[in-house]
């Protein structure tokens, strides 16, 4: 069992290369062994590509013939961009397959396992946690069709995420920031609300080497949208959500390059989230990063729409200023947060609750 959970450990790190490159498809990882010696890797390296399975075959050749596969996600068994894995895996001559987590997809969903099993292909499900967490984002998107939602808040020791005079810049560190941008590469969209953009008018893009920019996603309901924004000189796409029959910028917005207009319908100036993000899902991201300030993130909290929240706390004191939650808009006394880890980095301190 030790050394099934190790070979499925390298699968998921397999795995994990192919962040911010598949969606909506999962990750997934494969490592191939046969006779205590590792025979082929691979991982799932971009949406429509070739999957993780098929890669590890092709580096192994002809050795892989009464070989052990371990991959972190049960092989599919329908056409879709690419032919079924489990195909090629029978073809092989593998005689066992070790799996990280089952797939939830229902064109697939244990129908994988029970197609190398009729083909005498032994089998073996770990679900390990490690191999369910790599997917969670996959996992919510193919069973809701809604994107799985992360709220991300910078803040200081005492709660706010900004000073009376709105100023914000810098409170973490530079390895929390670092952070955030390894994250926007994973996830499908970043969500800022126009006060934002108005106040900061930031990039949201990521900047680190290799990543890619997440589609950014601008909650405005009155069209309210700067034409000069330093977002639209960046690459990749920008939805500007706005309520129906909004403004005369209209014309003006959908003249600029990767820029397009989601109308949504708003009750006294409050876009639906809970609609906005089934739009989103129909429109395949299957992950959104929340970068708010204090309006976005109340509105979010009060329609139920995040999943997981992530603060990071700097060791500063503001006093007073600009809190991550308005009073104004939560109407409770208190909010009870489930806290799932919390780790140091840098000088501040991450914690991610539910």
């Amino acid at each position: 069992m030790k050394k099934e959970v190790k070979l499925m450990l390298q699968a998921v790190e397999e795995a994990k290369k192919g962040k911010g490159r598949t969606s909506p498809n999962p990750l997934v990882g494969c490592v191939i062994e046969r006779n205590g010696r590792i025979i082929g890797k691979g991982f799932h390296e971009r949406f429509g590509a070739e999957h993780a399975e098929v890669n590890a075959l092709r580096k192994a050749g002809k050795k892989v013939k009464g070989g052990t596969m371990y991959v972190s996600l049960e092989p599919c068994c329908f056409f879709g961009k690419t032919p079924p894995c489990t195909k090629a895996i029978i073809e092989s001559g593998v005689k066992k397959v070790v799996i990280g987590s089952l797939d939830p997809n229902p064109l697939v969903k244990g129908k994988g396992v029970k197609e190398l099993r009729r083909k005498g292909i032994k089998t073996k499900n770990l679900n390990l946690s490690e191999a369910r967490k790599l997917n969670e984002f996959y996992f919510k998107f193919i069973t809701k069709k809604i994107p799985f939602v992360l709220l991300k808040s910078a803040m200081s020791v005492d709660g706010f995420i900004a000073d009376f005079k709105g100023k914000s810049k810098w409170i973490s560190g530079k390895e929390s920031r670092k952070l955030v941008h390894e994250l926007r590469n994973e996830v499908d969209a970043v969500m800022v609300g126009i006060g934002t953009v108005k106040k900061d008018n930031p990039r949201l893009t990521c900047r680190i080497k290799g990543g890619r920019n997440p589609e950014r996603v601008i909650i405005d309901p009155k069209l309210e949208f700067p034409l000069n924004a330093g977002m639209l000189k960046e690459k990749g796409k920008t939805i500007i959500v706005t309520a129906k029959k909004a403004g005369k910028k209209i014309k003006l917005i959908e003249r600029k390059k990767n820029v397009s207009l989601l109308f949504l319908g708003e009750k006294k100036g409050v876009i639906d989230l809970r609609e906005l993000m089934r739009e989103l899902g129909r429109r395949e991201i299957a992950s959104v990063m929340i970068e708010g300030g204090s309006e976005l993130n109340s509105r979010a909290l009060n329609a139920g729409i995040v999943d997981r929240f992530l603060f990071f706390i700097a060791p500063i004191e503001i006093g007073k200023g600009i809190p991550v939650f308005s009073k104004k808009i939560i109407k409770r006394n208190s909010i009870k947060f489930r806290i799932n880890s919390v780790k140091k980095i840098g000088e501040d301190l991450l914690v991610e609750a539910n």
